[in-house]
């Protein structure tokens, strides 16, 4: 969650997209996540791909490689961004290295920028207590999801693993960064505490809260001579997006409302920099004793943190990591050749081969969305090139921007007018009605199910996480800042740009015209789950029934709680289907449902 002093409020991710009438379209119809799905596509050319049948209850590892396979892929990669010989460091002192959301070494400028600057290196992860609170408007849990704290657990485990391959090792320790690292840089006479730069307000308190705690350790003398006493600085470093803040043809307070204009611009008159090469050593450690700081810590378990993991049967479990990024980009790309087709299968719902599911990684700054976009061209050049290649390229420009805008509207994306500041809202926060939406358990078998899995796996697909976003706030009725805040305790994949970007979208408070963009269940259902294999999946009770009453079993399945604002329930007697062909058949109108 993100939170400014005057006016707090939370966060997740999500990511947009939208759908094409071209390669490149011109009306913007946005997405739900960074990089696990994007939308419906439209007069796509390319015959569609079946993707496989899933047995119920079925278990599925992300990526789907044995600890030696990801630790090769990542060797292997890692060797290939290597500078070719150690550069020589010309500077002196020590060089602390703040990891927060960038839990890797490939296209890591703090950790580069650190070793250079400096004869000794120290990387440290605070587990700051704020990321285990509570939301700000309604209190569910922050990191309520044990699937995201495991995956932070893998990701410290594996990102000191790669430290400690490279003379290094990680620091870990529990606390507020602002005050363990001002301790630490005053016990090893640090001059820079490098990190990577944020856009949100809690982080940004953060960044200046540590700052002003810097500004307070006086530093021994470099110089004896000159007897100057010096203070540690933070330096921070652009390095979250795909396109560099530095190089966009605008500044961050004109960033573009439309999206199209967004893309078209940054793709005309932008380049995306190189993967920043790192030494294939980088230490020393600083000389010293941990012993005043409390020693290397170490990663915690889930015990430590105060959580327990609960069994779940059914559904993907990511595992966290660099190693795991690096082998998952392998694996989809170049392992099962899926790349070529991602366009066609993108708006399934069921199993892991969907999408790339790229989103946890680039949440937690395990994969650097620059070199997602230089494996692309890399398949482009080696294998093959269109559309769907395009798309993941597509998808990150989305990323990017939901980042970018978060600087230029601040807090206003989390309000609840959003950043149009739209007035006279009248949603009702009726928590027994939440509760049923929040728990699968609102009549409609298409949200219960998506609910369902967000619950047991932390992960959503985008088109189920659109379909759950319009019943909230469309049929239902109810604030959109509670289905907010419920996804922000529940994914893997949550960051506060493209969760809320996504959201305000949805609610109509965003920065697109359209302000009632309403998602029918009847045609979602027909269009993206004919047989109702996902509903049968995640809803056992379904399983008996015919295929073709999987969506309405009527008194066979628990009372809907709410009518549809719009559309039959029944879709066999309902018109709306009528001239839809196939997946991606019928045309999209300015002001027709989804």
């Amino acid at each position: 969650m993100t939170l400014s002093l005057s006016s707090p409020i939370s966060a997740f991710p999500l990511k947009r997209l939208f759908f094409p009438t071209s390669l490149k379209p011109s009306i913007p119809t946005p997405v739900f996540l960074s990089l696990s799905l994007a939308k419906h596509c439209l007069n796509m050319s390319s015959v569609p791909v079946s993707l496989p049948k899933y047995d119920f209850q079925t278990n599925w590892d992300v990526p789907q490689f044995s600890d030696d396979q990801m630790d090769a892929v990542a060797d292997e990669t890692l060797k290939r961004y290597s500078l070719s010989r150690d550069r020589k460091r010309n500077e002196s002192g020590v060089a602390i290295v703040w990891f927060r959301n960038d839990l890797r070494v490939l296209d890591n400028e703090a950790l580069f920028q650190a070793w250079k600057s400096s004869q000794a290196i120290l990387p440290v992860y605070c587990l700051d207590p704020r990321l285990f609170g509570t939301t700000h408007y309604f209190g569910f849990p922050k990191t309520g999801a044990v699937l995201r704290a495991q995956f932070l657990i893998d990701c410290l485990a594996n990102l000191k693993k790669n430290l400690m391959k490279r003379g290094l090792n990680l620091l870990i320790q529990h606390g507020k960064p602002e005050d363990i690292l001002p301790s630490i840089a005053k016990a090893f006479g640090a001059h820079t505490v490098y990190a990577h730069q944020e856009t949100c307000s809690e982080e940004i308190l953060v960044e200046k809260l540590l700052t002003n705690s810097l500004r307070r350790v006086v530093l021994p003398p470099v110089d004896i001579a000159t007897s100057i006493p010096k203070t540690p600085k933070l330096q921070l470093i652009w390095g979250s997006t795909m396109y560099h803040l530095d190089d966009l043809p605008f500044g961050s307070s004109n960033v573009p409302d439309v999206y199209t204009q967004f893309r078209k611009s940054v793709e005309s008159k932008c380049k995306i920099r190189g993967c920043i090469k790192i030494p294939p050593s980088l230490g020393p450690l600083p000389s010293g004793s941990l012993d005043e700081i409390g020693g290397w810590g170490c990663v915690p378990s889930l015990d430590q943190l105060g959580l327990n993991m609960e069994k779940h049967n059914g559904g993907m479990h990511f595992i966290g990591g660099e190693n795991a990024a690096l082998a998952r980009v392998n694996e989809y790309f170049w392992n099962k050749d899926l790349l070529r087709v991602y366009k066609e299968t993108r708006n399934a719902m069921l199993g892991p081969d969907y999408s790339t599911k790229f989103s946890p990684w680039l949440a937690f700054g395990c994969l650097s969305p620059r070199y997602a976009y230089e494996e692309v061209k890399r398949y482009e050049k080696e294998r093959v090139a269109n559309d769907s290649t395009y798309w993941v390229l597509f998808e990150l420009i989305w990323r990017d921007y939901f980042r970018f805008l978060s600087i230029k509207y601040a807090n206003s994306i989390f309000h609840l007018g959003g950043p149009r500041r739209v007035k006279g809202l009248n949603w009702n926060q009726d928590m027994a009605l939440f509760e049923s939406w929040r728990d699968g358990r609102t009549g409609y078998p298409l949200i219960d199910a998506n609910m369902k899995e967000l619950n047991s796996t932390g992960f959503m697909s985008n088109r189920g996480r659109q379909i759950v976003c319009s019943f909230l706030v469309r049929d239902m009725g109810l604030d959109w800042r509670m289905g907010a805040e419920w996804f922000e305790t529940c994914l893997v994949d949550y960051d506060p740009c493209s969760n809320y970007g996504n959201w305000t979208y949805g609610a109509g408070v965003g920065n697109d015209p359209r302000e009632d963009r309403y998602f029918s269940i009847p045609k979602q259902a027909q269009t993206y789950d004919p047989e109702g294999e996902y509903v049968s999946y995640w809803l056992p009770e379904l399983r008996v029934l015919p295929k073709e009453k999987r969506h309405f079993p009527g008194t066979s399945y628990i009372k809907q709680v709410v009518p549809l604002k719009f559309g039959n329930a029944n879709p066999r007697n309902s018109n709306q289907f009528k001239g839809q062909s196939h997946r991606g058949g019928f045309e999209r109108r300015k002001g027709q449902r989804s």
